[in-house]
């Protein structure tokens, strides 16, 4: 009788702490889902904000292109229009050049 009570004994032990772990297993889980819901909430809270910033980061590299776009246009321009300076200088010298040749020639040409 008491070996009978013994085996009784350990089974309803054995029912207990299995209930016993099933439920601590369930606890586990729900909390492990619970704690990980701030974090989680947090880490995409943080990603919308990293998105947003890496927008206006686009946005503003979008604005620098095109400023130096336009830069490099207006210093083109501005290079063109010297050498277009530098040509007309240097025929104007020339024609100056010319002019002072023929005025030399015809002050010899006078009769003193």
């Amino acid at each position: 009788e008491l070996w009978i009570s013994l085996e009784e004994h350990q089974d309803a032990l054995e029912l207990i702490m299995s209930k016993y772990r099933k439920q601590m297993l369930q606890l586990l889980q729900g909390r492990k889902h619970e704690d990980a819901e701030p974090v989680l909430k947090v880490h995409q809270a943080n990603s919308l904000e990293i998105e947003s910033q890496i927008d206006r980061i686009c946005e503003m590299g979008e604005v620098m292109r095109k400023a130096i776009q336009v830069d490099d246009d207006q210093f083109f321009k501005v290079q063109e229009k010297l050498a277009q300076l530098e040509l007309e200088n240097k025929e104007l010298r020339e024609l100056l050049s010319i002019s002072k040749e023929s005025f030399e020639v015809g002050t010899e040409d006078l009769p003193d």
